[in-house]
């Protein structure tokens, strides 16, 4: 039991947390009739989510075990079937989906958004991430797409801003995860992704330095634009942009100098800097929103 909970990487769930972001920064954050569809779309996400992460281990079987680190996952270790892997996998699809039938309006929708991010993943699976730059466009397309289910499930209207920001700031930490494979390749002289050779450490340190740049430029727009300060009736959210800059900062240095870009959810789980810089943002829209 203990090798399939690893298999599905709990860890990982804190991810879809994203699908809440709607209702957070639409003021719905303490009604229960927009909040409880919320966490049922989380629910099927987690599920959803675990079941491809099952088809990724399974997939890539042959070059995990050539792997220094992926070679202790479940079943490149041998620790757990590929019928193990195959019947859980279709579970977790199946509970999914179950959570989405739970929702009291907009199911269907919500379960067409759903089972396009599994399709999509699939494919990245399957041969898509094997593409440089169009691994890491479908990894943060797939956070848009989680923020799309939560807008559907919620029936709240998402704004240009922050599809634009989901996108941006997980293509940003996409590309610092991916430094983290050069970082191995030019140490081992083998590629852990068979498109990590389409990458070297000048360009995902410019794609990095570019993203970080145009992710705190669209910030700063969102906080000062006419919409926003009229919907939130104050015009004090450019003050977060400190807290934004030195997040990014802290990242870049996280994943420069420290070399801990490998796994983004395990340096927010981790990173006591980190965490205080997003609790503190978090804090300051929640009173100026509540």
């Amino acid at each position: 039991m203990k090798q399939l909970i690893k298999l599905v990487r709990p860890k990982q769930w804190t991810k879809n947390l994203f699908v809440l972001l709607p209702i957070f920064f639409g003021g719905q954050l303490l009604h229960p009739d927009v909040l409880i569809p919320g966490i049922i779309t989380v629910l099927a996400y987690c599920m959803v989510a675990s079941s491809i992460y099952c088809f990724n281990d399974i997939h890539d079987v042959a070059d995990d075990r050539r792997h220094p680190v992926k070679c202790h996952r479940p079943i490149a270790s041998g620790a757990v079937s590929m019928m193990q892997a195959y019947a859980t996998m279709f579970v977790l699809f199946l509970l999914g989906f179950g959570f989405v039938a739970l929702l009291p309006f907009h199911r269907y929708e919500t379960g067409a958004v759903l089972l396009a991010y599994w399709v999509m993943n699939l494919l990245y699976c399957a041969r898509l991430k094997q593409y440089a730059i169009v691994d890491v466009c479908i990894v943060a397309f797939g956070f848009v797409l989680r923020l799309l289910a939560g807008g559907v499930a919620t029936a709240v209207v998402l704004s240009k801003w922050i599809v634009l920001m989901t996108f941006l700031v997980t293509l940003f930490m996409s590309f610092a995860k991916r430094r983290d494979d050069v970082v191995r390749m030019n140490e081992t002289g083998e590629a852990p992704r068979k498109n990590t050779s389409r990458y070297n450490l000048t360009f995902i340190n410019q794609a990095i330095t570019i993203t970080a740049s145009v992710t705190l430029v669209c910030y700063i727009m969102y906080t000062v634009s006419p919409e926003v300060t009229k919907r939130f009736g104050t015009d004090s959210l450019y003050l977060t942009s400190i807290l934004v800059l030195v997040g990014l900062l802290r990242y870049i240095q996280l994943t420069v100098v420290d070399m801990k870009s490998g796994d983004p959810t395990k340096i927010l789980l981790a990173d006591r800097f980190m965490q205080l810089i997003v609790v503190a943002w978090i804090l300051f829209f929640l009173v100026i929103i509540y």
